[in-house]
């Protein structure tokens, strides 16, 4: 079965969607976007699904500001974050390389994900790059962390990281990455040579499985056609939905 890279991380994304109630999607996220939209048509219990910045796929008025009003008030289940760096610890880098605040290499900011870190229990990292130069041993800055001190209230924080060559799981009372499986066309060597920072892993770790024909169906269709309001070029050059 032909299925492409990024049907791939959609299928393995909307998996770990499976049974949330509310998925909030930020902005430049087509990929997590596409997966919020499948793990929705593939739940038996309604799911709803708010995309920043789209018209049609949320029903915020105010944009960002009822995102964290639904945050804090424990409305929301899944959130995506990404970074120029992430380490093994889980924190978060979008600020800058080299010592802030002298940073030779500026980033956007972190625009409010350390609060929604803080409060969403299921927020997955998603970096589609691989390398040693974005999952390093720690971050030059931490603009989100991953774990807080005991006594810190916090429901929220990562539960999995995503990349285009494997899938981790997160465990917040170790504060480690644990590899969960590896994409078909990559080894866990490969894996591990290209990850900056070191990680558990099983004795044989599992291939992630890829979309079925069921959930090409729904990519390719629905969900590419939803997704195309908010990334028409994603939705047409990528999943081949007009």
């Amino acid at each position: 079965m032909d299925w492409r890279p990024e049907e791939l991380l959609i299928a393995a994304i909307a998996r770990l969607l499976a049974g949330c109630r509310h998925v909030a999607v930020g902005a430049a996220s087509p990929i997590p976007g596409s997966a919020a939209l499948l793990a929705k048509a593939q739940a038996r219990e309604p799911m709803r699904v708010s995309i920043l910045d789209s018209r049609q796929l949320t029903h915020w008025s105010d944009g960002s500001k009822e995102l964290f009003d639904c945050a804090a008030q424990g409305r929301i289940d899944a959130f995506f974050l990404g970074g120029a760096q992430i380490d093994g610890a889980g924190n978060v880098n979008l600020v800058g390389l080299g010592g802030y605040p002298k940073s030779r290499v500026r980033f956007p900011g972190s625009f409010g994900s350390a609060y929604l870190y803080f409060l969403i229990p299921n927020v997955i990292l998603f970096r589609e790059k691989h390398s040693v130069r974005t999952l390093v041993p720690k971050v030059d800055f931490i603009s989100s962390p991953g774990v807080s001190a005991p006594g810190i209230y916090r429901p929220g924080g990562p539960t999995a990281l995503v990349t285009g060559k494997a899938l981790f799981s997160f465990d917040r009372s170790r504060g480690r990455f644990r590899l969960t499986s590896v994409h078909p066309g990559h080894t866990t060597g490969e894996v591990r040579c290209a990850t900056g920072f070191d990680f558990d892993e099983a004795a044989e770790v599992a291939e992630t499985e890829p979309p079925d024909a069921a959930a090409l169906g729904l990519i390719r269709g629905p969900v590419g056609e939803d997704i195309a309001e908010t990334y028409p070029r994603f939705s047409a050059e990528v999943i081949g939905s007009t």
